[in-house]
């Protein structure tokens, strides 16, 4: 992380490919809604010359135009891509969604780069959700950075939020989080504020100047130097405890001067290996400015502290069939390995692929085999299918410039990938491969939709398949038993955008309808009821007549019929068919419409005419017996409760806990987890838990998350099954 001032080459804003995967940067930027990821990005880019100073690409669009529901919903909804050339490296800029409805387009951008910048607000503090997403980063091993921003802002404090880093995500180690720069602030403004003109390099003891718009090295003054010592000497004692030579603690604390090129590589080593993470400061350029404030720095810090694409292992990597292959990291010459981490539509031109080659080099025109990722539950089908490469392009706002070629290390968008989606695999058609897939959120908050009129029903197939096509963090389902189509969704953004793009995009307008849960009926008790279907018309009459017996079972008996005619009272060939009219019964429901379960049903007597009785008639006598017994019985209706898994923070354990029993949950135990937070067990009837991914994030101020599994159904209230039951259309 040298000075490198302005050493960008002239060529900075074309997308170009990349010669090979040490010259290669992914980077993700993971932050809060709000924090400023987008800003930065621009601002990024502008130091790099790829913008110009009105932070206009060469079409006249910007880097962000990319998605028409951003521009409306002015905020982040999807992972995005913009590369930019820096000192002769290239860097793709993953910018994500800060959101939590959109944690799949995070985990896509993680799975995509090698390292992550993690943008907080000087004004804004460090949120429960941000904590989150610096978990979500330590769980896949990702090195991070940390950058600032919003300094301009009145309330803005460089060094309490550095602090604050350091509690938050320091861990047992809060010296692995330190700064590399210290602002220089401008003179006071008559509100008390003073601006940041400038930053203050720690380890070089160099003045930066932002001031005129252009980065301007300097000496600092006597003032300054003060400012420096303390923290710059901090700053060497968190280096030199990362670093892999022994004595250099030792020759540090005896009085010796380190060399700044030794402190600059074990700074670079400990960063890449993500044992530190440096805080820098960043402010976008002002009007007519060329250089934002800590740009410069931060793109140092990606050319020469972050890691290669060398340096990381792929994923694992079997054969269709699922045998383990060993693939070699990072080898444009390998077989090729690659993975669609983001599918899009663009109306031009069809569907996109932003796709991150792992192994071997995708070319133009090649015809690849792709396979699926095991996502049938969400909707999405497995494939194995060969499909025919489209154009190779670079993004940059809404433009795609068309590359020759796409290494091993590097990302490029494919065009009219029609098959392959989001987590699907990319390899060789000889040498089909399939990579272990990453961890996709679960999907728990349902929608439940209907064609808003006949054209959209004929078109709602089609529009659904290409949505979940898109997002694999949504779930399709036709449920068989409430007849709705549910998609599940991360929240309420999440679902806002599906419905948009639905209407938008593919041409479908949707009416959202409440959601219904699988309510089931059952015997209280037990009781008797006979059937008896007797019709003559003239000619060919119906007779049968059959007497049964219901009892409740335990849950998850289901329906079991027994039969205890004797002596002939129903001849043998119609007892099959009373026990498939009673079955047939049973799934339309006695009392309110709901499938009957959990019951025996005996079938005690009987008769029968040996002209008039028949196989449907003794069907339709089986159900008038059933529905006779219901008559007389106590009907209870069940609900499905599910067992709810929440992991909190232990400051909102109190809320969680009173919230759940507000649902009528029960609260079955509890249990203490790392990192100061505690897992809630309970069981909680399904109808209180439609909107709990959206309450939940409310309840513990987006601290913690929860699963869900189905447990059993079991009797509801009396209340609530009346209401219920006036509700139902009845039998």
């Amino acid at each position: 992380m040298g000075d490198k001032a302005n050493a960008h080459p002239g060529a900075a804003g074309r997308a170009t490919a990349a010669d090979h995967p040490a010259s290669v940067r992914n980077v993700v930027l993971v932050g809060h809604s709000g924090s400023g990821k987008t800003t930065l990005v621009e601002a990024l880019a502008l130091t790099a010359g790829a913008v110009n100073r009105a932070g206009r690409v060469e079409d006249g669009g910007t880097v962000s135009d990319y998605d028409e529901i951003e521009h409306r919903q002015q905020r982040s909804v999807q992972l995005s891509l913009v590369p930019v050339d820096w000192d002769g490296y290239k860097i793709n800029i993953l910018d994500t969604p800060g959101y939590a409805d959109f944690v799949g387009e995070l985990r896509a951008g993680l799975r995509a780069a090698d390292a992550a910048l993690f943008v907080v607000s000087a004004s804004d503090g460090v949120d429960g959700s941000t904590r989150m997403l610096w978990e979500e980063c330590a769980a896949v091993g990702m090195p991070r950075a940390i950058v600032v921003t919003h300094l301009e802002s009145a309330r803005s404090d460089f060094e309490g939020m550095t602090r604050t880093c350091a509690q938050a995500f320091g861990g047992d180690d809060p010296d692995a989080v330190l700064p590399l720069y210290l602002p220089l602030h401008g003179a006071e403004a008559p509100d008390g504020h003073a601006p940041v003109t400038g930053l203050i390099g720690l380890l070089t003891r160099q003045l930066f100047d932002y001031s005129s718009g252009e980065r301007k090295e300097a000496e600092p003054g006597p003032e300054q130097q003060s400012l420096i010592e303390a923290a710059r000497n901090r700053l060497i004692e968190g280096i030199i405890a990362e670093s892999e030579d022994e004595t250099l603690m030792d020759r540090y604390l005896g009085g010796e001067e380190i060399d700044l090129k030794t402190l600059v590589q074990d700074l670079e080593r400990a960063v890449a290996r993500g044992s530190f993470f440096p805080v820098l400061a960043a402010a976008p350029a002002a009007e007519g400015a060329r250089q934002g404030l800590g740009t410069v720095e931060l793109l140092e810090l990606i050319t020469g502290g972050f890691p290669t694409p060398l340096e990381r292992p792929a994923p694992a990597v079997t054969t269709p069939d699922g045998a383990t292959r060993e693939v070699k990291a990072c080898d444009p010459d390998g077989p090729l390995v690659a993975e669609v981490v983001k599918t899009a539509s663009d109306p031009y031109v069809g569907r996109i692929s932003l796709v991150r080659v792992f192994s071997g080099t995708l070319r133009p025109d090649e015809t690849v085999h792709v396979s699926g990722h095991g996502l049938t539950d969400r909707g999405h089908e497995d494939h194995d299918v060969d499909e025919r490469i489209g154009a190779l392009s670079g993004p940059f706002g809404k433009q795609q410039r068309a590359l020759t070629h796409c290494i091993a290390g590097d990302l490029a968008c494919v065009a009219k990938l029609n098959r392959a989606e989001t987590g699907d695999t990319l390899s060789a058609k000889g040498d089909p491969l399939l990579m272990q897939p990453w961890q996709m959120p679960d999907p728990l908050l349902p929608l439940a939709i209907e064609a808003h009129s006949k054209a959209d029903e004929d078109k709602l197939s089609q529009g659904l398949g290409r949505l979940v096509a898109e997002d694999p963090t949504m779930r399709l389902e036709q449920n068989p038993n409430t007849h709705q189509v549910v998609l599940w969704c991360l929240g309420e953004a999440h679902a806002d955008v599906a419905l948009e793009r639905l209407r938008n995009r593919y041409g479908v307008q949707v009416d959202v309808v409440p959601h219904k849960v699988s309510l089931r009926e059952t015997f209280a008790d037990r009781s008797t009821g006979r059937g008896r279907h007797v019709k003559q018309s003239g000619g060919h009459g119906q007779f049968a007549i059959c007497e049964i017996e219901v009892e409740p079972l335990p849950g998850g008996s289901g329906i079991e019929f027994v039969d205890k005619v004797v002596g002939g009272a129903v001849p043998r060939q119609f007892i099959p068919s009373v026990e498939k009219g009673v079955r047939a019964q049973a799934a339309k429901g006695v009392a309110a419409g709901y499938p009957l379960i959990d019951v025996r049903v005996t079938l005690l007597d009987g008769k029968a005419h040996s002209v008039d009785s028949s196989d449907a008639a003794f069907q339709t006598a089986g159900a008038l017996a059933l529905r006779e017994a219901a008559r007389d019985a106590t009907i209870h209706l069940l609900e499905p409760v599910a067992e709810v898994t929440v992991l909190v923070g232990d400051d909102y354990v109190g809320p969680v806990m009173s919230d759940l029993s507000g649902r009528r949950g029960r609260v079955v135990g509890t249990e203490q987890a790392a990192g100061g937070r505690t897992l809630v067990r309970a069981e909680v009837p399904e109808n209180e838990i439609g909107r709990y991914a959206v309450d939940l994030r409310s309840v513990s101020h987006g601290t913690a998350r929860f699963d869900r599994r189905y447990a059993r159904h079991e009797p509801m209230p009396q209340q609530i099954a009346e209401r219920l039951r006036e509700q139902a259309p009845g039998t």
